[in-house]
């Protein structure tokens, strides 16, 4: 079976760039105009991908500006996002211009928090449940060689589980401006081996068994945050729903019960509408990883009616996975994009989170406007066809 062309000493090179270009059409059958071609440096993508031969390009499209009234973000962003999905754009600036007409969305970061969950393996129940308390009272010396590892990251705690004869470890750092899991990675793998060095009858180990949920929307995300927790809210009156989005805030409401009761019957974690939308076009146009928006995503939307009869609404993003440093922010569409928004470098991650907040509650509120006044297939009808 042919393999697809490498070279070990410069994989970069144009000179192996085009071998792989030559081999998929050749595999192929057929020749590819677009995919060869872009303006980035192959050299910058080191780190970023293996093999790379060219770039899928993903329309980008621009919402806003949003008005934030954060801790961190505060005034007019644009908001940047690549998506293939019609009617997205246009639904999300259709939800942005109601939350600007209010005054602006307040947002707040009210926790953060990344995890590396190994489990060790005991002979017995008893012997894991010694074991977990032993690895609280030696918390000092395992935040040391945690530590040791990383310029930034800190040790917060460490949370045990216990089931049958597993402890599994929940380590919860703080990462800084970056996303952290590698980072994370690697302090714990330190410490563990710390661990093991002081303790002779473990059976098996492992630096991950799905506690951390690393790419997967959990239920022990939405209580114990991973990521940033980010709440946005808005308080919307009467009268601006019924003259910009053609609906009462007591449609609203009604419609926020039955779906959130239909979330509940199938087994949802979250009741929110559509979060990923946003957060998954915002993270593709800022090079966030894109995998984390099955854990990001995840939103729990309260609405309410107030006592004058106006609507408020909120919605808590407990996992919501960013960075504004390291990893793809750098690549240079992606950092224009985050530039766009003053997000990029060191210092900026609570800004972008509560940016996306307040961008994924615009859209919460566009598409609840959408279906209960029945708008919402129309919408798509006219703007959302490419056939």
């Amino acid at each position: 079976m042919a393999r697809v062309p490498i070279d070990k000493s410069d994989n970069t090179s144009s000179e192996i760039i085009q071998q792989r270009l030559d081999f998929m059409e050749s595999v192929a059958g057929k020749s590819f105009t677009h995919i060869r071609h872009h303006s980035i440096s192959p050299e910058q993508t080191r780190g970023n991908i293996e093999n790379f031969t060219g770039v899928c390009q993903i329309p980008l499209g621009i919402a806003g500006p949003l008005q934030v009234n954060g801790e961190h973000a505060q005034g007019d962003f644009l908001i940047p996002l690549a998506t293939t999905e019609g009617t997205l754009v246009a639904s999300y600036n259709r939800g942005i211009k109601v939350l600007n007409l209010c005054g602006g969305v307040d947002v707040a970061v009210v926790a953060e928090s990344m995890q590396r969950a190994p489990v060790f393996a005991f002979g017995s129940a008893r012997r894991a449940r010694d074991f977990a308390a032993w690895v609280l009272t030696n918390m000092d010396t395992i935040r040391q060689v945690a530590e040791s590892t990383t310029r930034i990251g800190k040790l917060i705690g460490i949370d045990p589980y216990l089931t049958n004869r597993y402890v599994y470890l929940r380590f919860n750092y703080t990462t800084g401006d970056a996303a952290g899991q590698n980072m994370v990675s690697k302090a714990t793998f330190a410490a563990c081996h710390w661990i093991l060095d002081q303790i002779d009858d473990v059976e098996h180990f492992y630096l991950e068994a799905n506690f951390a949920t690393d790419k997967k929307a959990s239920q022990v995300n939405m209580m114990r945050t991973r990521g940033r927790r980010v709440t946005a809210e808005i308080t919307v009156p009467k009268d601006i729903l019924l003259e910009h989005l053609r609906v009462t805030p007591q449609q609203i409401d009604t419609h926020h019960r039955a779906s959130s009761t239909g979330a509940y019957m199938s087994g949802a974690n979250n009741n929110g509408a559509h979060s990923a939308n946003a957060i998954a076009a915002m993270f593709i146009a800022t090079g966030q990883d894109a995998a984390n928006v099955a854990e990001s995503s995840a939103g729990i939307l309260h609405v309410e009616l107030t006592p004058t009869g106006d609507l408020h609404m909120s919605l808590t993003i407990p996992s919501l996975i960013v960075a504004t440093y390291g990893g793809g922010t750098n690549l240079p569409t992606q950092r224009e994009c985050l530039e766009l928004m003053d997000c990029h470098g060191e210092g900026k991650v609570r800004k972008l989170a509560e940016i996306i907040g307040g961008v994924a509650l615009a859209g919460e509120l566009s598409l609840a406007a959408a279906i209960s006044s029945e708008d919402w297939v129309s919408s798509h009808e006219a703007y959302g066809r490419n056939r």
